[in-house]
This record gives C-alpha cells, structure tokens and sequence, in this order.
C-alpha cells in the first residue's frame, strides 16, 4: 500500500506539550503563523489561566482544539486515591466541555504494588464511573496504550489489544482509543488491531514521534519523524485504511528540543511532518 506524503497541513496537529517552553499564547501564536490547523492542550498548560478565555484565544487565532491531555491514572491499592482521581477525572471532563475539546486522552496509570490485572480492572471500573459525565458533556474518551515499559506505574493498558478489549466490553460512542505510535510500533498485532478499530468506529486519536535509537530517557527523549527507527508512514496507511480521518498529533517529549529554540524547532517539525509522516 502507497502512502502519499503530505503537502500541506490542513491535518497537523501539534501537542503544547512538544514545545513545552512556550506557553498557551506563545504556543498557539507560533502554531497559528507556521500553518498549523491543530492543538492539543496539555493541563498543564491551562494553569492560572481562565479556561473560556483560553478557548477564544485559541480559536482567535484559527486553531481547531482537537483533544484535552490527559485524564485517566485510575488505579491505586489506596481506595481514598481512587476516589480522588474520578473526581479528577470528573474536573477533566469539565474543562474539556469548558475549552470546548471533544476529545480526553485517558493515560490510565497503574501501580506497582498491585497486580496488573489489578490496575486494569480498576481502570475499567474507573473508565464506567466517569463516562455518563462525558456521555453529558458531550465529550469523548479515548484509552491510550502506553509501552510496556509504563507498566509499573503510568499504565497497565499497553497493547492496542487491550484497549480495544476494554472499549468493546463498556460499549459506548463516546469511549474509543488513541494509536500513539511510539507505544504501539514495536506490536506486530499492531495493523490487526488497527482494523479492528476502524470495525468498531472507536479510533479517535492518533499520536506521531519518532523512536531514538539508542533512547537515553524512557520518557523525555522522543524524537522527530524520521530521526528514529519507527515506521510513522506506513502506520499513518494503516490508520487511514481503518477509516480515521482525524488530525495527525505530534507528541514529543524531549528534554533536548525543550533546550532548543522553538521557532526552530517548530519548522524541523513541520519539515518532517511533510517529508517523514
């Protein structure tokens, strides 16, 4: 299967995480000038700042608001922390509804000091508790499969299987998945799995980065599309076959282009996005 490079960015999201150094103005100025059509807003990024305000200055500048990160971290042995991150994730669905962001990304968490099947029950159950406040909000959750390496304590949910399971067995049109290929490229279920959710109508996300090869950080050295060893192009075919046809999402976490000047580092992205997604 061909997949045609991009030529403009009428389908490029851009993650306020990526440029964490900018803040929310900065951000969506810069994203806006460049030609960016899309942004997701990382939490972080609203702090001290008046949400309905956020919203009109982000669409001031033509800038479509395409997910709220994150919800999710559901699990604990602690019963009183389980409570307090539904009642988190309740406050999520809020500012979602608020910024006027269809879509909450779940990291769903995990904890180490319980079996994973543990954590992924409590996810489950967790995932129930909120949806009938998303289902009224009007707002969307999307399951995120994180690498098996999060195990421990970001997420207990890491293969596209699993979060596909999880969706199919609560059964909403407002709860579906997020293919984030940094997570998922190594998979080789991966395509299946894909398919699978084009079958169910649940993919509504899809992340893109790059693989360094060797990583020196887990976490905070992703790399820029085609920098790395993950095959972002062929995934993207994969996705379009199963039907999305959402926005493209660039999520890097990288302590090196955190240190980098942005605008710079805005314009390699936005070159890669073109030549290497």
């Amino acid at each position: 299967m061909s997949v045609k490079p991009f030529t403009d960015l009428s389908k490029m999201c851009v993650h306020t995480i990526t440029t964490k150094p900018w803040n929310l103005v900065e951000a969506a100025r810069h994203f806006s000038a460049a030609g960016v059509k899309g942004i997701t807003v990382w939490r972080d990024a609203l702090t001290g700042r008046e949400i309905a305000e956020s919203r009109r200055l982000i669409t001031d500048y033509g800038l479509e608001i395409v997910s709220l990160c994150r919800g999710g971290f559901f699990p604990s042995v602690d019963a009183t922390k389980r409570k307090a991150a539904i009642a988190d994730n309740r406050k999520v669905i809020e500012e979602a509804q608020a910024l006027g962001a269809p879509l909450i990304v779940l990291v769903c968490g995990s904890d180490p000091a319980q079996p994973l099947e543990t954590s992924r029950q409590q996810i489950a159950e967790g995932i129930a508790a909120i949806l009938p406040d998303a289902v009224a909000a009007g707002v969307k959750l999307a399951i995120e499969p994180l690498h098996p390496m999060y195990a421990d304590s970001r997420s207990a949910i890491n293969t596209l299987a699993q979060a596909n399971d999880m969706a199919m067995e609560i059964r909403s049109p407002n709860l579906g998945v997020a293919v984030d290929v940094y997570h998922l490229w190594w998979d080789p279920a991966l395509e299946g799995e894909i398919s699978r959710c084009g079958e169910n109508e649940c993919l509504f996300a899809f992340h893109i980065c790059d693989w360094n090869t060797p990583t020196v950080d887990i976490l905070n050295d992703r790399a820029i599309m085609g920098e790395g060893c993950i095959p972002v192009r062929k995934i993207r075919g994969w996705v379009e076959a199963a039907g999305f046809r959402g926005f493209n999402e660039v999520e890097i976490f990288s302590t090196k282009y955190w240190q980098a000047d942005q605008s710079q580092y805005l314009q390699k992205i936005i070159q890669a996005y073109k030549e290497n997604s």
